[in-house]
């Protein structure tokens, strides 16, 4: 059990040692949808090593869309941009998010977008 505790601690250590970096590629607002509240580090790769590519600066309402919350095409809508970021964490994070609405414009926003070929084929079957 303290192993696992320890490897937490130090997971948590390192994604804060890039808090302030990330803040600033962020502009400190919500790389998603651009909110300035609830403004947390979050980590799109979770079983690897923290790097600046894998983290993105959300917000609580865009977390937990990362996390699995459901959401409706509109409230989606905002976070639509965030395709086209060069960030892997933010491109394919808002991929994810969208792909669980299966609206016929969330499907040729991900077509359109600039992500991996391979989680694009994933993402839309």
């Amino acid at each position: 059990m303290a192993k696992g505790y320890q490897a937490n601690k130090d997971r948590q250590a390192a994604l804060s040692g890039y808090g302030k970096a990330i803040g600033k590629r962020a502009g400190f607002c919500c790389e998603l949808c651009g909110e300035k509240e609830e403004l947390r580090v979050w980590d799109q790769q979770p079983d690897r090593e923290p790097t600046m590519e894998s983290l993105a600066l959300l917000c609580g309402r865009c977390r937990a869309l990362a996390e699995g919350r459901k959401a409706d095409s509109n409230e989606l809508r905002a976070i639509r941009n965030a395709l086209w970021s060069d960030i892997p964490a933010v491109a394919e994070g808002a991929a994810v998010v969208l792909a669980r609405c299966k609206e016929p414009w969330v499907r040729e926003a991900i077509e359109e977008s600039l992500i991996d070929e391979e989680l694009k084929t994933e993402l839309l079957r």
